[in-house]
């Protein structure tokens, strides 16, 4: 048994022999060392992405790598409902099981815009692109034993100011508020699912700390700031850990004997920022169960999704 707090890697990650697992994001960063992980422990993995092209030559990495790699690119853009019900759609017809949903894929601290429905981009693709995505799959997933449903949050979701009645912060802009309240969005999300689920279909969140990935770049190059975006790939190389050690949490979550539905995991090390996964407490705001009632039934009414649960 793996022990919060022991030094838990891929390795002692199960046999994923026989199961399907879909990890949005997939083409980089986080959501590519965790589809490495799970294609490393034979598991059948759908790499859910918005640039395909680019997922393919991911998708060819892992396979130069591992021998034997059950990879399949699926064109995923969560700005775009339409897309995700293609997404659901194209899954069903080649697959009759999901033992894993990894909400991986996201947005940090970009300049104002939307999604191609109307909504905030952070707060559409971090939180409403998932939300649709996993009300599409959730018969699948109740359908598949032992599944599981994880939520890629962050440790700035304490931050957060989160108001249902103005989500799209449209009276005043703040890309870093906005980033937090869409990860605060993620962990209530997954909370709500775990109240809300009768069946053995399991959901929780996580953080990967702070991990050296494009996330930290792409507002920078949004913005036009050179200073900006060499000021992050600084900060990155000197403070952050790896995206390898940044998934853990992600693949723990997804895989460990020793996490239970409602959990929150995270990097165990120095103020959490770094360090092999652990089960944590997440914030205050997290657990208030009127919060987390009146966004899901927001995100129903933006999304035009339920989930009959």
């Amino acid at each position: 048994m793996i022990l919060d707090g022991d030094k838990w890697k891929v390795e002692d990650m199960p046999d994923m022999t026989g199961e399907t697992v879909v990890v949005t994001g997939a083409n980089s960063g986080l959501g590519f060392e965790a589809a490495k992980g799970f294609t490393r422990k034979n598991a059948e993995v759908v790499m859910a992405c918005r640039d395909t092209e680019r997922a393919q030559d991911a998708k060819e990495d892992i396979e130069t790598e591992i021998d034997d790699a059950r990879l399949e690119v699926i064109q995923l853009d969560l700005a775009s409902l339409e897309s995700v019900d293609e997404f659901v759609e194209e899954f069903k017809q080649e697959h009759s099981r999901l033992d894993v949903l990894c909400n991986n894929a996201g947005v940090m601290a970009i300049p104002y815009s939307e999604t191609e429905d109307g909504f905030e981009k952070q707060i559409g693709v971090n939180h409403l692109g998932h939300f649709a995505l996993t009300a599409g799959l959730i018969d699948t997933l109740q359908e598949t034993e032992n599944s599981r449903i994880i939520l890629q949050s962050s440790g700035l979701h304490r931050n957060a100011d989160l108001e249902v009645e103005n989500l799209m912060q449209e009276r005043s802009y703040d890309k870093w508020r906005q980033y937090a309240n869409s990860k605060l969005a993620n962990v209530l999300f997954s909370y709500e699912l775990d109240r809300r689920l009768e069946d053995d279909t399991s959901a929780l969140a996580c953080h990967p700390g702070y991990a050296d990935t494009h996330l930290q770049i792409v507002g920078p190059e949004k913005e036009g700031s050179r200073a900006k975006k060499i000021g992050a790939k600084i900060t990155n190389k000197i403070v952050a850990q790896s995206a390898s050690m940044g998934a853990l949490p992600m693949m723990y979550a997804a895989t460990s004997e020793d996490v239970e539905s409602g959990d929150f995991i995270g990097p165990a090390g120095i103020m959490q920022m770094r360090g092999y996964p652990e089960k944590q407490e997440s914030s205050e705001a997290s657990h208030d169960r009127d919060l987390a009632e009146r966004l899901w039934e927001r995100s129903e009414e933006l999304t035009g999704k339920e989930f009959n649960l």
